[in-house]
Formats: structure tokens, C-alpha cells, sequence
């Protein structure tokens, strides 16, 4: 499936990883890099397999929704 011209940097894909990345953030204010790194590196060893397998196997269902939707994304 091509990307919108819109986003054309974000595949269908990266909406279920950011979707639980910005609940991590949210609320969080960060002073350095560092902070930042460390952060990033925490939540992504937090997610089990199981969440990446989750975010793959919701894919055909996604883009059933953007087919039906006229190749728009849906949020």
C-alpha cells in the first residue's frame, strides 16, 4: 500500500508503536538527551514480543479500514 503524500515517512504500521510510546511520554518533561535515551531505552525493553506481534497481526484490519476509507489513514 503507498503512503499519502501527506506522510509519506510514516507506514500504517507505526501508529499502533507510537499510539503506546506518547502514553508512556505523556506527562514527562525531560532536562538532557541522556534523560531522553534512557527513557526510550526503558520503554522499549518494557514491550514483550507479544506487543509487537499484537501491532502486526492488527495490520489487515487497518488496512481494511484505510481500503474502505478510500485510501485515506485512519487515526
Amino acid at each position: 500500500m503507498l503512503h499519502p503524500p501527506y506522510s509519506p515517512d510514516l507506514a500504517p504500521s507505526d501508529y499502533y508503536l507510537f499510539r503506546s510510546l506518547q502514553k508512556f511520554l505523556d506527562g514527562k518533561t525531560f532536562t538532557s538527551n541522556e534523560e531522553v535515551k534512557n527513557l526510550l531505552d526503558q520503554f522499549f525493553a518494557s514491550k514483550h514480543q507479544k506487543f509487537y506481534e499484537r501491532g502486526i497481526m492488527l495490520l489487515p484490519e487497518r488496512w481494511q479500514k484505510v481500503l474502505d476509507q478510500n485510501g485515506q489513514y485512519i487515526i
